[in-house]
């Protein structure tokens, strides 16, 4: 079984890419490292939307969901 990298680790990972594609690389290397980025960039977006569905549920008062911005 894979393993499930955290937000942070995709990140990190994320950034990683990023200082390469600013540094210089073909158009192809370029290319697949700019799909592996999205990829992470998705997988850490659908962590998010699970962890504000968590915090709505710590927030839901007498049967209502407050929704407050964090600051």
């Amino acid at each position: 079984m894979a393993k499930v990298n955290t937000f942070e680790e995709n990140i990190s990972e994320i950034d990683q890419i990023i200082s390469k594609l600013e540094s210089g690389m073909d158009l192809d290397e370029s290319m697949k490292e700019y799909e592996k980025a999205m990829k992470l960039l998705s997988k850490s977006s659908v962590i998010l939307e699970k962890a504000e569905g968590k915090v709505k549920k710590v927030m839901e008062k007498n049967g209502e969901i407050i929704i407050k911005d964090f600051e």
